[in-house]
């Protein structure tokens, strides 16, 4: 007779080969997650472990010229011509729309230019002196008044080159307002702060102080992140 008990297989042993392949999948999602957070933890020690000063280099180093501010102008011009021994006199009025932007030049950007304060947590930049671009006049939008008599083409071109040249100057004149000069210096400086201070937070360093100066300036503005 055979015994019951050597012809019967084990129960539980249907059921071990399932329960190992449902279990797979959930190990090779803890393996690739552990894999991700060394990942993280190697590019995040490698950032905080940087140079803070090198770090702010390459972020000025991807744009040789930053515009940080524009000023929207419309100067009034008047432009006078005479001709045939002052008999036909002509007078043109000008309102010229014009645009002046005022840039860094980040190429001149080096290591002399930033200092880095461990202890307080503080990077000091000075900056390079603004750089006001040339006016660029918006001819297809220009108002125009004109008087005289008879108004000749080559007078009526001649007028136009003057309002032209004189709208230009002008507009350089204003530009140079101290009142604009002043805007476009903290618009600068925010820009800049922007610049830097992403980058070292990307890198690991979250509670630092960026202060910006110009140079000649005796001291930078507190701005804390």
């Amino acid at each position: 007779m055979v015994d019951p008990e050597l012809t019967r297989e084990p129960a539980s042993q249907p059921a071990s080969t399932p329960a190992r392949a449902a279990a797979l999948p959930w190990l090779l999602f803890v393996a690739a997650l552990a894999l991700a957070a060394w990942a993280l933890w190697r590019a995040f020690a490698a950032g905080v472990s940087g140079d803070p000063v090198s770090t702010s280099l390459n972020a000025f180093e991807k744009q040789n010229r930053l515009t940080v501010f524009s000023a929207q102008l419309s100067p009034v011009v008047a432009a006078d011509d005479e001709r045939l021994f002052g008999l036909l006199k002509s007078r043109q009025v000008a309102v010229i729309p014009a645009r002046v932007d005022y840039t860094l030049d980040l190429s001149a950007m080096g290591r002399d230019r930033l200092a880095w304060d461990e202890s307080a947590r503080r990077l000091d930049v000075r900056l390079p002196a603004l750089t006001m671009g040339r006016p660029n006049l918006d001819e297809a939008r220009a108002q125009y008044l004109r008087e005289g008599v008879l108004i000749t083409r080559t007078a009526q071109d001649e007028l136009t080159r003057a309002n032209t040249q004189l709208a230009e100057r002008m507009a350089a004149e204003q530009a140079a307002n101290p009142v604009l000069l002043g805007l476009a210096r903290s618009a600068a400086k925010e820009a800049i702060r922007q610049n830097i201070a992403i980058p070292l937070q990307v890198a690991g360093y979250r509670d630092v102080t960026v202060t910006v100066r110009f140079d000649g300036e005796p001291a930078a503005t507190v701005i804390a992140d």
